[in-house]
């Protein structure tokens, strides 16, 4: 009955453009032995500061007494041994633990700017390029270390234990401004123990901090914004820390934990530590404001994600990174808000295909700049989870997210390039969802979202508490030990659920493509009868009712049960399509089981007039749809591998030419019936 083609989902998922999350050279796996850098305030010290002296009192002239007289009292150290650029004091420290000082000023970073060497264009020209980036080089280490400034404005490359801040009273007071010429802004590579403080990165044309394949590392009290990508973008990492940092204009997310360190992907819930912990953080006004592709044993808590398109995503849904599955992150104590903003006007009028300079994403305040949304995510989501295992959402605030506070779903291996049959099931497992508050504020006021959990019916032994309007009326509680009381066993999602995901993954930045059939896209998306799940129910209604009708006008014109089966079934049908226009609308298993007993009077109907074999299949349907009915309006059925509703699908699959071959034998014959005699005359 609902989305008779959606079967085929599974067939072609592969198929549907992705776009890698970023393109990187492979990483090496961390020894796990470092620790998370602690903040000094003694050292080998060196200072970075300009030489307009009225420009630098104009900044620090309402500074508070003593801060103000400590930086005076820098600028004059910093004119006799100081540095004018960021990246000059970087090469220039070479003693352990060291501390740079950058003094209140905006830094262009000129001289990495300057062409590229011979031998460093000839680097690039023949380094491999990224797989979605094209006009990205993919370098070695080796390559970075030789040409530190071919991707970046500022390189830290093999340094260790080394500490960079801004002097200012504020973050914004200290500016390293890429201007749309690098890729990144800060590039941390093999850095171990770096820890940067009170400083924003901006305008770049991918991120404004990049710590890559580093054991130890802190982002504290930064800001970064306006990036063609990521304000902060973490990879491969271990130990460690964002702090009090904010992100905003960036067109992924403001911060980003990607393929954090792997080290409790053999553990169930009993987790001894995080890789990597964000406290404190605002992220507003960006596509996303947190998102973390094998954002592995991520602990995210006392944060803001608001103002967003959609707040958080973590996932599975991206190829090549490691640490595959996503898993082990914790989300508590957050507030995830009001995540409505849409940025898809400027892909649809040409926005974003300009070049980066000239997009406007600097205008201020934020929410007047442009963002450039590099994936497609659901405008008006709190929290997207495609493919993750073992993450646990506790006490959060979420409200005022118009499409669902949480959507969560299946992500086959063979999308992340994972193609051994054994890795096509292995997402979306044991995730808890426990006392978060929905469609409450921190007040108490009520501010609904427009769902509070869309699940598309796949995984094993998640649950949710509280559990309220939601897609799936029937999804498992949590009980009083966090753990479901039945469970379920699902292998695959629900079909009409699986064939959304498929639709709306078809995104493409590049490509200004909008999925036309799926709603997460504001003005630009689906509504009504274009949505994908009502269109095939609609699709799948229409053909069944023509048939039913057919075998009924054909066959069953005269059996006492036929127009009765033909009455209730047909109901069924429109009962159903009713139930997909809103969604976790009761209507939609009311559908089901009116739709089940049409076809249970279909079938005997159908036997009793000598089409055995077809009415005996016409009741297996009726089954399923009764048990569909029961698995989404009563109890979802436990310790079952697939939803009844793909069984359904399957048959009614089979069901469609045998009795439309039913109704055209039926006409042939009566056409080729041989008139009666005349009477002879008398």
């Amino acid at each position: 009955m609902l989305g008779v083609l959606a079967i085929v989902a599974f067939g072609v998922f592969g198929a549907a453009p992705v776009a890698s999350a970023h393109d990187e050279r492979q990483t090496r796996e961390l020894a796990g032995t470092g620790s998370v850098p602690v903040y000094r305030t003694s050292g080998p010290t060196l200072l970075v500061c300009k030489t307009d002296k009225a420009d630098f009192d104009k900044r620090i002239a309402a500074y508070p007494a003593a801060l103000k007289a400590e930086n005076e009292k820098l600028w004059q150290e910093c004119q006799t041994n100081g540095y004018r650029h960021l990246q000059a004091a970087v090469d220039a420290a070479k003693v352990p633990d060291s501390i740079i000082k950058i003094l209140p000023g905006i830094y262009y970073e000129e001289p990495s700017l300057a062409p590229l060497s011979a031998a460093c264009q000839r680097v690039y020209d023949n380094a491999p390029k990224g797989k979605v980036y094209e006009e990205f080089a993919i370098l070695t280490f080796d390559q970075q270390v030789a040409c530190p400034n071919i991707q970046n404005l500022v390189s830290i490359l093999g340094k260790k234990n080394l500490q960079i801040e801004g002097t200012g009273n504020h973050r914004e007071d200290v500016i390293i401004d890429g201007q749309f010429k690098k890729l990144n802004g800060i590039r941390a590579d093999n850095a171990d123990g770096i820890y940067m403080k009170n400083f924003t990165a901006q305008r770049t044309e991918f991120n404004a901090v990049y710590v890559i394949e580093t054991d130890g590392f802190v982002i504290d009290d930064m800001l970064g914004r306006w990036n063609d990508e990521y304000g902060f973008l973490t990879f491969a990492v271990d130990h460690g820390l964002y702090t009090d940092c904010e992100g905003y204009g960036n067109g992924d997310s403001a911060f980003y934990p990607g393929a954090a360190s792997n080290i409790n992907k053999d553990r169930g819930h009993d987790v001894p530590r995080y890789a990597v912990e964000i406290r404190n953080c605002w992220g507003h006004h960006n596509t996303l404001g947190y998102s973390g592709t094998a954002g592995d044993s991520v602990w995210v808590h006392d944060s803001i994600f608001e103002n967003n398109t959609t707040g958080i995503a973590t996932d599975s849904a991206f190829p090549d990174h490691p640490g595959m599955p996503q898993n082990h992150s914790k989300f508590e104590n957050n507030i995830i808000r009001d995540n409505n903003v849409s940025y898809y006007k400027y892909i649809k009028d040409g926005t974003c295909k300009k070049p980066f300079a000239e997009r406007g994403y600097d205008q201020l305040p934020p929410e007047k700049g442009v963002v450039c949304p590099a994936v497609g995510v659901p405008l008006g989501g709190g929290v997207i989870n495609p493919g993750g295992n073992y993450n646990i959402w506790r006490d959060n605030f979420i409200y005022g997210n118009n499409y669902a506070g949480f959507v969560t779903s299946y992500v086959p291996g063979f999308v992340r390039n994972d193609d051994d049959f054994k890795y096509w099931f292995d997402t979306s497992h044991h995730n808890r969802y426990l006392n978060n508050k929905m469609g409450v504020t921190e007040k108490g006021e009520s501010k609904p979202n427009g769902l509070n959990f869309w699940w598309d019916g796949q995984g094993r032994g998640s649950c949710w508490t509280p559990m309220d309007n939601t897609l799936i009326r029937t999804m498992p509680a949590c009980g009083s030990d966090d753990l479901p009381a039945l469970g379920t066993h699902r292998y695959f999602g629900e079909p009409a659920h699986t064939m959304k995901m498929l639709e709306c993954a078809s995104y493409s930045a590049g490509g200004q493509i909008i999925p036309g059939g799926c709603d997460w896209y504001g003005e630009f998306g689906a509504s009504g009868f274009s949505r994908v799940e009502v269109r095939d129910a609609t699709i799948g209604a229409v053909l069944i009712g023509l048939i039913a009708a057919g075998l009924f006008f054909r066959r069953l014109r005269n059996a006492p049960r036929g127009l009765p089966a033909l009455a209730v079934t047909l109901a069924g049908l429109v009962i159903g399509v009713v139930g997909t226009w809103q969604m976790g609308s009761i209507w939609h298993p009311i559908g089901l089981a009116v739709y089940g007993v049409g076809m249970v009077l279909f079938g005997l109907a159908l036997r009793k007039s000598g089409t055995r074999k077809l009415g005996m299949l016409t009741l297996l349907i009726a089954a399923f749809a009764l048990l569909g009915a029961i698995d989404h309006g009563l109890i979802m059925i436990p310790w079952i591998a697939v939803s009844p509703a793909l069984v359904r699908i399957i048959l009614e699959l089979i069901w469609i030419p045998w009795a439309l071959g039913a109704v055209i034998i039926a006409r042939r014959r009566s056409a080729s019936a041989p008139a009666p005699e005349a009477a002879p005359a008398t």
